[in-house]
């Protein structure tokens, strides 16, 4: 026997041990079929454009402390939509600073 009888005998083996085993699988009536997600889900993290799409506000400086606080307050609530990580908090915030809040 050579090669390519042995390869088309193997191909022809293998093509058919995989249908057999994906029509049990495909039947809504196998007890083994798992339709759950599998593995922990993982939390997505934010990015900057989508910190920036949530509606961030920019702060300049001259809007005084009533408006830092401001500033603070919606900034918080966005990187919580945002899904902000702890990591990239300072580099966002700072992205909506002008002006004078920049120095």
């Amino acid at each position: 026997m050579t090669q390519v009888p042995i390869r088309k005998l193997v191909a022809d083996s293998v093509t058919a041990a995989l249908e057999a085993q994906a029509a049990p699988m495909a039947s809504t009536n196998n007890p083994n079929r798992n339709t759950r997600p599998t593995g922990t889900p993982i939390a997505r993290k934010g990015n900057y454009k989508e910190f920036i799409s949530c509606q961030s506000f920019y702060f300049n400086g001259t809007e005084g402390a009533i408006g830092l606080i401001h500033w603070f307050e919606r900034t918080e609530s966005v990187f919580s939509r945002s899904n902000c990580t702890d990591e990239n908090k300072v580099t966002f915030a700072t992205g909506t600073l002008t002006d004078d809040a920049l120095s």
